[in-house]
């Protein structure tokens, strides 16, 4: 009867039985009551019979889903709150009409209840450094599920994570005491390397005296251009030489170079001469 009247009043009813679908949709067709074989109607035109047909139409495009705050317990037993952001999109029509009543919702629940299955069996710390990683645990997880009902996970992001006034103080003085024993560790490090140096710098000047002079002579240049203010009075290294030769003079300390004078070679023909 629906074919019999569509031909009769042939060329107005084709207006009713023709339907256009955008590209981004699909369109499954029930026959009274029974989905018609093949695959989904789109993109463009597609026919169907008045009174006889119904279809629905489904966006393929991405759908964003927001997860709310839930709590997850850790490995270490640590109760946090965290939420997420699910990006997926409609794979096959027809599987998905015939196998989900309400999408959002129970992919929702299915991101929720796969979180905590996951993070139960990570430390917090692995949890808070550790998020790309995990993120895509939780996507390929949720992909093996939402292939049976025709939806396609693409990505999967923590968004943010809460802890307890208590724990992020415990936290907070655990992270600096890392830090201070980091410190720590580079400045004696920094000391050793300091004492090497100048250790091999002291063995460097004992063989050359000329080299330790340019030196004093650099360092008392280098004192008047930073400090301006500062009043040099350089010793000369004789004196230096006749305090350090009166003095004890201590293991290692640099002998003090004297260019006035001369070291004569030993002549052993010259007696000493007798002392007044």
């Amino acid at each position: 009867a629906s074919l019999l009247f569509i031909i009769v009043t042939f060329p107005f009813s084709i207006w009713f039985c023709i339907k256009v679908v955008q590209e981004y949709e699909r369109v499954i067709i029930f026959r009274l009551g029974h989905l018609l074989p093949g695959r989904a109607k789109g993109p463009g035109l597609f026919f169907f019979l008045p009174c006889l047909d119904t279809y629905h139409k489904v966006d393929l495009r991405l759908q964003t889903l927001e997860i709310p705050f839930h709590e997850v317990v850790t490995k270490d037993m640590f109760i946090m709150e965290i939420d997420a952001i699910c990006y997926y999109r409609m794979e096959n029509a027809s599987l998905l009409l015939n196998s989900l009543a309400h999408v959002p919702r129970a992919v929702q629940f299915l991101v929720q209840t796969t979180m905590k299955r996951l993070l139960a069996h990570r430390s917090l710390t692995e949890i808070l450094l550790e998020r790309k990683s995990i993120a895509q645990d939780i996507k390929v997880a949720l992909d093996s599920v939402t292939c049976i009902w025709g939806i396609k996970v693409e990505r999967t992001e923590i968004k943010d994570v809460r802890l307890p006034a208590g724990l992020q103080h415990s936290l907070a003085v655990e992270a600096e005491a890392q830090r201070q024993a980091k410190v720590r560790v580079i400045a004696a490090e920094g000391e050793a390397a300091a004492s090497e140096a100048l250790s091999r710098a002291a063995e460097i000047l004992a063989g050359a005296p000329a080299a330790a002079q340019l030196r004093y002579l650099h360092s008392l240049q280098a004192l008047a251009t930073h400090k301006p203010s500062t009043v040099v009075l350089p010793l000369p290294f004789d004196l230096l030489n006749f305090l350090s030769s009166s003095g004890s003079r201590t293991q290692g300390s640099l002998p003090f170079p004297n260019p006035s004078k001369s070291v004569e070679p030993p002549n052993p023909k010259k007696q000493d001469s007798p002392m007044l």
